[in-house]
C-alpha cells in the first residue's frame, strides 16, 4: 500500500530491496517511521506478525495511531478542498492548541490519539509546499506576553517578487489529500456528485486494516531497539532511516524533530549489533555519512531517489544528493537476486 501523503526522504522506491534483504522476519522494527513506506510495501505473503514503528514526530505518531483506530474520523477531517486561508488557520491551530493536546495526551497514555489533529495534519501536509508544515518553524506561531499571532515578515525584495509567503500546492497533484487516490470501486469513479469522497474513506479503511496490529510508539528511536523490544522471534528485522546528518550537507530545517548527530549514533548501534545472528539490519543514508565507518562485512547498495519538488525545479544540490543514497546490509541479511548495482564497501 502507499502512504496518503508525500514525505521527504521516503524509501518507497527501495522498499522491495529492503524486504529482499530482511526476508519474512518474525519481528520487524522501524525506529524512524516517517511515511511507513517500507512497512506498507511488505509482501502480503509474509507471516511475521510482530511489527513496531516509532517516530519522535508527534504529528506522525498521532496520525498513524488515529488512522488505525478511527479511519472514518480521520478521513472526515481530511476531506477538504485546498484553501490558503484554511491552510494557515489550521497550521496555527495545530502548532499551538493541537501540539499542546498531543504533548499532554501522549505523555500520559501510550494509546492516546486525536482524529481531528490527524485529519487536519494530513490535509495540510498534502497541500503545503516544502518544509515547515507543523514544525513550529512555520509562518505563524503564538507569541508570548500577549503579543498575539506572530508572522514571519513577508519577503519584500527588489527583484519584483512582491509579497512571497508559503503557498498551497497548486500543481496538478495539488488536490490536497485527494491526490492520485487509487481506484477503489465504482464509488470512486466518474463525475457523480456524492456527499463525501467515498474513495478516500475506503482507502483509509484499507490502511487501517493493514495497521490494525502494528504498535505505534512515539519517542526516541533507542526505545524500540533495546534487548527487550527485540527479544521476540528467531529473526528480527530492523530498518533504520535516521534524519540525514551534518555530513550529508543538508538543510538544517528539514525535520520537525531533529538532531544532527543522531545518524552517527544509529550507525554506532548498527555496528555494535550487526554480528547478532538473530538480527537482519538495514541502514539507510547518504554515502558520505557512513561509508568510511561501516565494517567490510556489511554490503552496500547504491540507489537513486526520485526527484523532489526542489530538484525537479532546478534544485541543484537536491538533485545531486539523490544520487548518493545507499543501503547498508548487515552480515546476516539475506542475499537477494541483485536488482540494483551492488558494490563492495571499498569501491
Amino acid at each position: 500500500m502507499k502512504a496518503p501523503f508525500p514525505w521527504f526522504g521516503g524509501k518507497r522506491k527501495i522498499a522491495p530491496d529492503v524486504w529482499a534483504a530482511l526476508g519474512d522476519v518474525d519481528n520487524f522494527v522501524e525506529p524512524f517511521a516517517g511515511s511507513l513506506a517500507v512497512l506498507l510495501d511488505r509482501p502480503v505473503w509474509h507471516n511475521g506478525v510482530t511489527e513496531t514503528v516509532n517516530d519522535a514526530d508527534q504529528y506522525l505518531a498521532n496520525f498513524w495511531r488515529a488512522l488505525s483506530r478511527a479511519p472514518d474520523d480521520v478521513a472526515r477531517y481530511a476531506d477538504h478542498p485546498v484553501n490558503e486561508a484554511d491552510l494557515f488557520a489550521r497550521h496555527l491551530w495545530l502548532v499551538n492548541t493541537g501540539a499542546a493536546q498531543m504533548r499532554e495526551g501522549m505523555a500520559t497514555d501510550p494509546d492516546w490519539f486525536d482524529a481531528k489533529i490527524a485529519g487536519w495534519w494530513l490535509w495540510g501536509v498534502c497541500s503545503w509546499i516544502g518544509s515547515g508544515w507543523c514544525s513550529g518553524r512555520g509562518p505563524w506561531t503564538l507569541g508570548d506576553a500577549g503579543q498575539g499571532v506572530n508572522r514571519q515578515r513577508p519577503h519584500l525584495g527588489d527583484a519584483g517578487q512582491g509579497v512571497n509567503r508559503q503557498l498551497p500546492h497548486l500543481g496538478d497533484a495539488g488536490q490536497g489529500v485527494n491526490r492520485q487516490l487509487p481506484h477503489l470501486g465504482t464509488a470512486g469513479q466518474g463525475d457523480t456528485l456524492i456527499p463525501r469522497n467515498e474513495a478516500l474513506y475506503e482507502y483509509m479503511r484499507q490502511l487501517a486494516a493493514r495497521l490494525r496490529y502494528v504498535r505505534v510508539v512515539c519517542g526516541d528511536w533507542q526505545r524500540v531497539v533495546t534487548n527487550g523490544a527485540l527479544s521476540y522471534g528467531a529473526t528480527v528485522g530492523v530498518f533504520l532511516d535516521p534524519p540525514y546528518s551534518d555530513a550529508a550537507d543538508r538543510d538544517n530545517n528539514l525535520y520537525s524533530v531533529d538532531s544532527l548527530d543522531v545518524a552517527h549514533d544509529v550507525r554506532a548501534w548498527c555496528i555494535a549489533n550487526g554480528d547478532n545472528p538473530r538480527y537482519r539490519i538495514v541502514l539507510a543514508g547518504y554515502h558520505d555519512e557512513h561509508a568510511h565507518e561501516m565494517p567490510s562485512t556489511w554490503r552496500m547498495t547504491a540507489w537513486k531517489a526520485n526527484a523532489s519538488f526542489k530538484s525537479s525545479n532546478g534544485g541543484g544540490k537536491n538533485d545531486f544528493n539523490r544520487h548518493k543514497e545507499r543501503l547498508w546490509l548487515s552480515p546476516h541479511c539475506l542475499r537477494p537476486t541483485p536488482q540494483l548495482f551492488d558494490m563492495a564497501l571499498g569501491d
